[in-house]
C-alpha cells in the first residue's frame, strides 16, 4: 500500500488532504511541523510521498525538502505553496521537488499530481525490476561450464569488466560470443545504460556505416529522414560489433576515429559527434590474415585487440556438454510447456562423441528438437538426430561426375540442419555459415521447399 505524509501547520488544510486521499484509496498519515516530519519519515520509512506546505514556523518546506532527498531520496516531495511563494517552488523543482501545487486548489488537481507521481514510481520499480532481470540473466555465472578453458573465460571476463579496455572475442560460430560481450557489459559501470548489437555481417556496405553512424535526410537515396545510428544509441554503454571483419575498409577507418577521437560524422553531415561508448568486437575470422592480405586494417586491429578472449569450440570442452544439455533441457521444458525429466547415459555419451560444427547453438537447438519430439520421460539416443550422421554418401564410387556428388552432399546437409533448426533458416544459415540470401539461393537450386 503507497503511503503518504501530509505536512501542514494549518491543521485543518492536513486534516482535508488526508480525507481526500482517503476516499481515492490512499493511506496518509498528518503532522503538522517540519521537525515532526523529517523524524518520521526517518523513523517509518514507509512512505512514497511527502505532501508538505513551504511557509511553516519551525522548518520550513524547503528544509523539509532537502533533508528527505539527502536521506531517502527515492521519496517523491510534492511542495504546497500560495501564489506570494511560487518563486520558492521553482527553487523546490530545482532542489528535486516532483511537484508543486498553488493553494487554493481543487481537489482533483492534488489527486492528478498525486497519481501522476504514483504511476512514475511504479514504472521507474517496473524499469529497475527488468534492468535487475537482465542483469542477472548476462551475468558470468550463467555463462555454464566447469571445464579448465571454460573457467579461464570466467576469469578474463571477471577481471576485465570493469574496466574500459576495447575487447575483441574469437571464436566459431555458436561458441557464444554475444553471451559474453553481453556479461561483460551487464558487469561492468556501463550496466545501467545500452548495449547494442551491430551484425557486421547482415549489412551491405553502405547500409553498415549509416546503421552504424546515422544518416542525415537526402545523404543518398530512399534517406528520406535522418537516422542518429547505433553509436549514438549505445552512447555511455556498449556496441557489440558481431563479425567485425565483415565492414568495409571504408567503414574500418571510421571506426578508427571512433577509438581514437571518440567522435564521427553521420553519413551526408559534416559536424563532429562526440560519443562515449565501450567497443567489444567478435569475430568468427582469421583478423591477423585479413591484415597480412590487406583486409582489415593493422592499426584498427591493434585498437581492438587490447584485450583478447578465445572461446573454445564444443568439441574442445567436452566435459562441459552435460551441463549445457541439462540447461537447455530446463529451458527448453519450460518454453514448450513439457516434462522431460533428463537424459540417459547412452545419449549424453552420444552427445559427448560428436564433433559439434555449430558448437553450443547446435546443441541448444538438438536438446530442444528432443524435448519436443520426446515420447517418454528421458531423452535417448534415438531422440538425438545429429546431421553428420546422416551425410552418409558414397566416396566417389558411384561413376557420377564430381559436382554432382557435391550437390548431393550439400543438399542432404542443407535438409539435415533446417531439420535440426525446425525450419528456422535463420538459425540454418549460421550454422552453416552462410548468409541468409545464399541459403535460400540453395533452397532454389536444390528444389528444397515445404515442411521437413
Amino acid at each position: 500500500m503507497k503511503k503518504i505524509l501530509v505536512v501542514d501547520d494549518d491543521l485543518a488544510m492536513g486534516e482535508m488532504c488526508k480525507e481526500l486521499l482517503k476516499s481515492k484509496g490512499y493511506t496518509s498519515d498528518v503532522v503538522t511541523s517540519g521537525k515532526e516530519a523529517i523524524e518520521k519519515v526517518f523513523m517509518d520509512g514507509v512512505y512514497s510521498i511527502v505532501l508538505t506546505d513551504l511557509v511553516m514556523p519551525d522548518i520550513d518546506g524547503i528544509e523539509v525538502l532537502k533533508k528527505i532527498k539527502q536521506q531517502t531520496p527515492q521519496i517523491a516531495v510534492v511542495v504546497m505553496t500560495s501564489y506570494g511563494t511560487v518563486t520558492n517552488a521553482v527553487e523546490a523543482m530545482k532542489l528535486g521537488a516532483s511537484d508543486y501545487i498553488t493553494k487554493p486548489f481543487k481537489r482533483d488537481e492534488l489527486v492528478v499530481v498525486i497519481e501522476k507521481i504514483l504511476q512514475m514510481q511504479r514504472l521507474e520499480g517496473e524499469v529497475d525490476r527488468l534492468r535487475s532481470e537482465l542483469g542477472e540473466k548476462y551475468t558470468f555465472g550463467n555463462i555454464i561450464g566447469e571445464s579448465v578453458k571454460i573457467k579461464k573465460i570466467f576469469e578474463i571476463i571477471s577481471n576485465v569488466s570493469n574496466t574500459e579496455a576495447n575487447i575483441l572475442i574469437q571464436g566459431e560460430t555458436g561458441t557464444g560470443k554475444e553471451l559474453v560481450a553481453r556479461a561483460i557489459h551487464y558487469n561492468s559501470a556501463r550496466k545501467n545504460y545500452p548495449f547494442v548489437k551491430v551484425d557486421c555481417a547482415a549489412l551491405t556496405e553502405t547500409l553498415l556505416e549509416s546503421e552504424l553512424f546515422g544518416h542525415e535526410k537526402g545523404a543518398f537515396t530512399g534517406a528520406i529522414k535522418d537516422r542518429i545510428g547505433r553509436f549514438r544509441t549505445a552512447d555511455h554503454g556498449t556496441i557489440f560489433l558481431d563479425e567485425i571483419g565483415n565492414g568495409s575498409l571504408a567503414v574500418q577507418a571510421k571506426l578508427l576515429r571512433v577509438l581514437q577521437d571518440s567522435e564521427f560524422e553521420a553519413v551526408g553531415g559534416d559536424k563532429p559527434i562526440k560519443v562515449d561508448v565501450r567497443i567489444i568486437a567478435a569475430t568468427n575470422a582469421d583478423l591477423e590474415g585479413y591484415v597480412e592480405k590487406g583486409q582489415f586494417r593493422r592499426d584498427l586491429f591493434y585498437r581492438l585487440n587490447v584485450i583478447r578472449i578465445f572461446l573454445p569450440p564444443l568439441r574442445e570442452r567436452t566435459d562441459d556438454i552435460p551441463l549445457l544439455a541439462s540447461h537447455f533441457l530446463s529451458i527448453h521444458n519450460k518454453k514448450n510447456r513439457k516434462t522431460v525429466e533428463g537424459i540417459s547415459r547412452e545419449a549424453l555419451n552420444k552427445l559427448m562423441s560428436y564433433t559439434w560444427p555449430g558448437n553450443i547453438r547446435e546443441l541448444e537447438n538438438v536438446i530442444e528438437r528432443a524435448v519436443i519430439l520426446c515420447k517418454g520421460k528421458v531423452i535417448e539416443p534415438e531422440d538425438i538426430p545429429l546431421y553428420q550422421e546422416k551425410t552418409d554418401f558414397p566416396l566417389g564410387l558411384s561413376g557420377k561426375p564430381l559436382q554432382e556428388l557435391i550437390d548431393q552432399v550439400e543438399r542432404q546437409i542443407i535438409i539435415n540442419t533446417l531439420e535440426l533448426t525446425g525450419a528456422d533458416k535463420e538459425k540454418a544459415a549460421k550454422i552453416l555459415q552462410i548468409s541468409r540470401a545464399s541459403l535460400y539461393n540453395k533452397l532454389n537450386k536444390h528444389k528444397i521447399n515445404g515442411p521437413l
